[in-house]
């Protein structure tokens, strides 16, 4: 059996095409951008240092899937049983700097691989949502509860969920919807809240906290990329929606906190709540603990403490917290 997965030299994107690729033929598509945020040497290292963890000869694709000819190009040539869609512009705050780019690239681009799926018979599409379509929140937020997105990136999220559902129930392909919730770890990018605040305190500096008791459901990303290789390859769990989490809610002080006694240094300054995030808890994973046996291992602090002991055996980011 064939897959494709793109955004496959993405964080979680890569962790999953090597997980795959033991037991199965994987192609990878990613365009390698920068989202027009992230310095260009930071994503060349990145993308160098996740390719090293993918089989040679795995074929992979620099394309845009905005592009329809490109995808449907891809799509004919490997005729790919199982999509696993993780391409996105990967954040609220980078869809609101671009708008007009992150619709194109989360609804268009996501039209393309479905066209291209029905024409080319994919047996199943594994669409990676996000926990921001349930807006504000509490613990333990279940799969059925009502979704209420804030802001672009949510909403556009949640209308690509309706959009797999619908091209599903047209074309007879089945479908699998993941909601991870703030993956963080080694190879990330430093423009996410976990690997940011870990690099500031490296660098000995101040730790910002946008509202002291606004809590993520922090998630080692071995961790996600292992229930969403468990969605992607089991049968009994088509057409359906599975948080994938830790399920355990951290406030962001407590993150901070945490991270500036791993690294030994860094200070804390607690500001007032950020208007544009909605207030979210940990996410109920019984669902998936259930059908996919999903059992996420790795807590927290030993999550941040094995992604400190990365960044100080990274040449590059050494030499950006001296």
């Amino acid at each position: 059996m064939t897959f494709l997965v793109t955004g496959g030299l993405g964080l979680i994107g890569h962790n999953i095409v090597a997980r795959l690729q033991a037991y199965e033929s994987v192609v990878v598509v990613d365009n390698k951008t920068t989202y027009g945020i992230i310095p260009q040497a930071e994503i060349d290292y990145l993308m160098t240092e996740r390719r090293k963890k993918i089989a040679e000869g795995t074929p992979s694709y620099t394309i845009d899937i905005v592009d329809a000819d490109n995808v449907d190009f891809v799509m004919s040539k490997h005729k790919p049983k199982v999509v696993i869609h993780c391409a996105s512009f990967p954040r609220q705050k980078v869809v609101n700097a671009n708008p007009a780019l992150g619709a194109d690239v989360m609804m268009r681009g996501l039209i393309n691989l479905l066209e291209s799926a029905k024409k080319h018979k994919v047996e199943r599409f594994v669409y990676i949502s996000s926990s921001m379509v349930y807006g504000d929140f509490e613990d333990q937020v279940l799969e059925d509860d009502l979704c209420r997105p804030q802001g672009q990136y949510g909403i556009m999220k949640l209308c690509g969920e309706d959009l797999v559902k619908d091209y599903s129930r047209r074309c007879g392909f089945e479908y699998v919807i993941i909601r991870p919730s703030a993956v963080y770890g080694p190879l990330d990018v430093e423009d996410r809240v976990v690997a940011k605040f870990m690099l500031t305190a490296m660098r000995g500096g101040v730790l910002r906290v946008n509202g002291a008791n606004e809590t993520l459901d922090f998630t080692y990303v071995d961790d996600a990329a292992d229930g969403i290789v468990s969605a992607a390859t089991r049968i009994m769990c088509r057409n359906m929606t599975f948080n994938i989490t830790k399920s355990h809610s951290v406030s962001l002080l407590q993150a901070a906190e945490m991270i500036v006694k791993i690294v030994g240094k860094g200070t804390i300054e607690v500001r007032d709540k950020d208007t544009d995030f909605p207030s979210r808890g940990a996410l109920n994973i019984d669902r998936a603990r259930t059908i996919l046996s999903f059992d996420p291992k790795v807590d927290v602090e030993e999550g941040f403490q094995k992604y400190y002991e990365w960044l100080n055996s990274s040449v590059y980011w050494t030499t950006k917290t001296v």
